[in-house]
């Protein structure tokens, strides 16, 4: 079954937040397309991923000494009350990943990098073994499409004096490359310039600012309606920063 796992992580919850708005309506063009019987929303801000915590860490040290394991055997493994909850918490949000044909993921650039939120998610998912088949070997995310919908609020794309200044998109692609997204199969969408109306400094930027956001729609809109999870996205989806890009939204 075609299936959307929609991530938001901006700490700005209202309609303000420039990331939340295109992931929303990437996920709106999508329902309008596949239905919503296999969409998934997670608020990571409302809804937050606690920090890893020792229990988890031993849990998951266990399972590597015993040389991994899928998740439905890692219960099995658990020793302690705490283990049992750490779990309990992290199963779950596993099975979502790996359920899912495409997941969408709201990215606004925080301090040169991804919020706390989505980080706590990050670590959390990438339980040992989750993503790897435990008799292949093969990786269980090959096929699934990653879409990263970012907002930043000044100037990092490539050819800026701040390009270098980047973390965010070079760290999620080795992030999901490391848990076996393929790179064709990861879709890169920024919106830019986006605090150019808040920030005096930005101001001549506006215009810069509304074309960016403007060709960031569209890009989504289309990226939403060429079925993701079912075609594999022409080469200049790999990476779409749009105009120019400080924190986002």
């Amino acid at each position: 079954m075609t299936s959307l796992l929609h991530l938001d992580s901006s700490a700005n919850c209202s309609v303000e937040s420039v990331s939340r708005a295109l992931t929303a309506l990437f996920a709106d063009t999508w329902r309008a397309r596949h239905g919503s019987t296999g969409y998934r929303y997670r608020d990571l801000v409302a809804d937050p991923v606690p920090p890893l915590t020792t229990a988890y860490c031993a849990l998951g040290r266990r399972l590597e000494r015993h040389d991994l394991a899928p998740p439905t055997s890692v219960a099995e493994l658990v020793e302690t009350p705490a283990e049992q909850g750490e779990w309990a918490v992290t199963h779950p949000l596993i099975t979502e990943v790996l359920t899912a044909g495409t997941i969408l993921i709201g990215a606004p650039m925080y301090n040169y990098s991804v919020s706390a939120s989505l980080k706590a998610w990050i670590d959390r998912v990438s339980f040992p073994g989750a993503f790897t088949d435990p008799h292949t070997r093969e990786n269980l995310l090959c096929d699934t499409q990653v879409v990263v919908i970012s907002a930043r609020g000044g100037i990092y794309s490539a050819g800026s004096p701040r390009e270098a200044w980047d973390f965010q998109t070079p760290y999620l692609r080795v992030y999901l490359a490391k848990q076996g997204v393929a790179q064709e199969n990861m879709h890169f969408i920024t919106a830019e310039l986006t605090l150019a109306d808040v920030a005096p400094h930005l101001a001549p930027f506006q215009s810069q600012a509304a074309h960016s956001l403007a060709t960031a729609r569209a890009q989504v809109i289309e990226l939403a309606v060429m079925q993701v999870t079912e075609t594999v996205m022409p080469n200049r989806w790999k990476t779409a920063t749009v105009g120019f890009a400080g924190r986002g939204s």
